[in-house]
C-alpha cells in the first residue's frame, strides 16, 4: 500500500504554489492529499485537488484576543489530531506559515513524520518552531539566515522548485528593437505596481516601442486598462490564475516583487529582471531572496524607499542602453538553472520521502 501524504498549506500563492508542486511530483508514487485554509485555498483547483479546509487565525498582539486564539488553536490541534488519525497520514510536508502549526503539532503527537519547505533566504517563523522535530527541511541554500546551527543537518538542498508547465515554456528573448516588459505585483498584488511606476511606463512609451504584460486583479483591472488606453500603450493584463510562464516567455524585461516562486520562476526562463522587494515582508525575506540572486549575478535590486519618478526609469534606460551587463545577467542565470529538470527533482523529493 502508499504511503498516505498531507501537504499543508495556505495563506499566499508564494505558500500554495511550492505544495501544488510538491503534489505532481508526489502523485505517482504516493496517496496524497491537500490541506489549507480559506485564504490559500482560492489558489488552489478545487476540481484537481481533494483540498480539507483547516482555518488558523494570526496570532494577535492585544492580550485579551490572543487569549481567545490560544484556546482555538487548541481546538485546531485537537481538530488535526482526529483528521490525522481518521485519514490514517504517514507523512506531513509543510510548504509554511503560521496555518500549518495545528497539523504540524498534531503529527508530533502522534509521531507522523514532518518534511518542512523553506524557500526563503529567511527562516519562517512556524517552520523555525517545528525544526526541531522535524526530519528534514527542502531549502535552496545552506545559507539561510536565523538558521540554527544545530539543525544544520537537517537542510536537503534542492533545485528551485517549478510548475512543470516551465520545463516546456520558451526562453525569454533578449531585448530587441521592442521593449516587452513584464510587471509582477505577487499574489496578494501590489498596489504600488499598478499605480507609482506609471510615470516610468509613459516615459519609457515615448523613447521605445513597448509592450507591458502586467500582472493585477480584478479590483485595478479596470483603472489600469484606462490608463493604458488613454496613452496609447500595448498592453496584456492578466491575474494570479493565469499561466504565468506565457508572460514571462514573451517578456524580455521585469520589475517585479521578490517572492521565492516568482523569482525563480524568471531566473529558469532567462528575464533579466529588477526586484523592488516588499519591505514590509515578514524578517524582510523579500530583500534576502532578492539579494541571494544578486550576489549570483543575476538580477538588479531597487529599494521601494529610493523609488520616485525617475529612478525606476533611469535604472530601466541604464539597462536597456547598456547591453552588456544585461547580456551577463542573463548568462548568470543560465548557469545558475543548469541540471534543473523535473526529473532529477522529482527522483530526489521521492528518495528523502522514502528514507527510513
Amino acid at each position: 500500500m502508499n504511503k498516505k501524504i498531507l501537504i499543508c498549506t495556505g495563506g499566499s500563492g508564494g505558500h500554495v504554489v511550492p505544495a501544488t508542486i510538491f503534489y505532481e511530483h508526489l502523485k505517482d508514487n504516493f496517496d496524497v492529499h491537500i490541506c489549507s485554509d480559506q485564504r490559500g485555498a482560492k489558489f488552489l483547483n478545487r476540481e484537481k485537488y481533494n483540498v480539507e479546509i483547516i482555518n488558523t487565525p494570526k496570532l494577535s498582539k492585544n492580550l485579551f484576543i490572543l487569549v481567545l486564539q490560544l484556546f482555538l488553536l487548541l481546538y485546531l490541534v485537537a481538530k488535526s489530531f482526529f483528521f490525522l488519525k481518521r485519514e490514517k497520514i504517514d507523512i506531513l510536508i509543510s510548504t509554511g506559515g503560521y496555518v500549518s502549526l495545528p497539523l504540524c503539532i498534531a503529527s508530533k503527537i502522534i509521531n507522523i513524520k514532518i518534511f518542512l519547505f523553506e524557500p526563503n533566504m529567511v527562516l519562517g517563523r512556524a517552520n523555525r518552531f517545528c525544526l526541531k522535530f522535524c526530519a528534514k527541511i527542502f531549502c535552496y541554500s545552506d545559507k539561510i539566515k536565523n538558521f540554527p546551527n544545530k539543525f544544520t543537518n537537517k537542510i536537503i538542498i534542492i533545485k528551485t522548485l517549478l510548475r512543470k508547465e516551465f520545463y516546456s515554456a520558451r526562453q525569454s528573448e533578449d531585448i530587441g528593437k521592442k521593449i516587452n516588459l513584464l510587471i509582477i505585483g505577487g499574489s496578494q498584488g501590489a498596489k504600488l505596481f499598478d499605480t507609482v511606476i506609471n510615470d516610468s511606463i509613459i516615459k519609457l512609451s515615448k523613447k521605445y516601442e513597448l509592450k507591458i504584460f502586467q500582472q493585477t486583479n480584478f479590483e485595478n483591472y479596470k483603472s489600469i486598462k484606462n490608463f493604458y488606453s488613454k496613452n496609447n500603450i500595448e498592453n496584456e493584463l492578466f491575474d494570479f490564475k493565469d499561466n504565468i510562464s506565457d508572460f514571462m516567455s514573451k517578456a524580455n524585461i521585469s520589475v517585479t516583487r521578490a517572492g521565492a516562486s516568482t523569482l525563480a520562476e524568471l531566473i529558469f526562463l532567462n528575464v533579466a529582471f529588477i526586484a523592488i522587494p516588499l519591505p514590509f515582508a515578514k524578517d524582510n525575506h523579500q530583500f534576502q531572496n532578492a539579494s541571494f540572486y544578486e550576489s549570483q549575478g543575476c538580477n538588479w535590486i531597487l529599494n521601494q524607499s529610493e523609488l520616485n519618478e525617475s529612478s525606476l526609469t533611469d535604472k530601466l534606460i541604464n539597462i536597456i542602453e547598456n547591453k552588456e551587463e544585461y547580456l551577463d545577467k542573463k548568462k548568470n542565470m543560465r548557469n545558475f538553472s543548469y541540471q534543473n529538470t523535473w526529473n532529477n527533482i522529482n527522483q530526489k523529493i521521492i528518495t528523502i520521502i522514502n528514507e527510513n
